[in-house]
């Protein structure tokens, strides 16, 4: 691997940020991808096709590349933030090892008490002060909230109303994939967010990630087709894997 694509590939630190080289690391560490049976999401719906961050996010070198990835892409948007706050359970990890990181390439001088290393308790603790019973370590300055895969931006949602109900200044939220589906409501995550005053700003895209997951694997036309009726049926926009006769 020369330099330049192995710069690429661990996302040193600059304000640009690479979608190509981004979204390649996802298809190549099959975070996104289909199922021959559909399986029942967390939002209760039903999918031929799953965006799974499990993996990477369970891997050292993955995680750190990742990390790499999320803080170019928040200073490509040039987002002031002091606390990046996962929600929990799925992001919190991720969050605190980029704060961690990102803390330290906005001030490499880093002095007690400039930076929180923030997470949210999974279960909230019925006893203590309201933020210990809330936090491992409470959110403070300019927070950003970031979610690992975003369908109806439910999780996403609670996590930034608790946030806000609790006085703290959420100033974005980015998820790391966007499935691309509207709310029962009828609200992109987007739309839904912007009703509780932030921005809402994905990392990457189903629409664009899963016409490039059906070249690489041998999925089967009917498998595709059902995915294409599923973005028919919740979609923000229809999706097309082939050209139809």
């Amino acid at each position: 691997m020369d330099a330049v694509k192995k710069n690429t590939e661990l996302g040193i630190y600059g304000n640009a940020f690479d979608q190509k080289g981004f979204n390649d690391f996802i298809l190549g560490h099959n975070v996104v991808g289909f199922f021959e049976n559909e399986i029942t999401l967390k939002s209760g719906r039903k999918s031929h096709f799953y965006v799974n961050w499990r993996k990477p996010t369970e891997d050292a070198l993955l995680t750190d590349i990742l990390s790499n990835y999320v803080i170019r892409f928040i200073k490509s948007k040039g987002l002031q933030v002091d606390t990046i706050y996962g929600v929990p359970e799925g992001a919190t990890k991720l969050a605190v090892i980029t704060q961690f990181k990102y803390s330290k390439d906005k001030n490499p001088v880093v002095r007690e008490g400039d930076f929180v290393l923030a997470m949210g308790r999974g279960k909230i603790k019925d006893h203590g002060s309201a933020d210990d019973r809330l936090f491992l370590g409470k959110p403070k300055g300019n927070v950003l909230v970031l979610e690992d895969t975003t369908t109806t931006g439910g999780s996403l949602i609670d996590t930034i109303t608790m946030l806000q109900k609790e006085g703290i200044n959420v100033v974005a939220a980015v998820g790391l994939t966007n499935r691309n589906e509207r709310r029962d409501d009828g609200n992109s995550v987007a739309e839904a967010l912007q009703k509780l005053g932030v921005k809402y700003y994905p990392m990457s895209n189903a629409t664009e990630l899963l016409p490039e997951a059906a070249k690489k694997s041998n999925t089967r036309l009917e498998i595709l087709d059902k995915v294409e009726e599923e973005f028919k049926e919740y979609g923000e926009k229809s999706l097309k894997f082939y050209a139809r006769k």
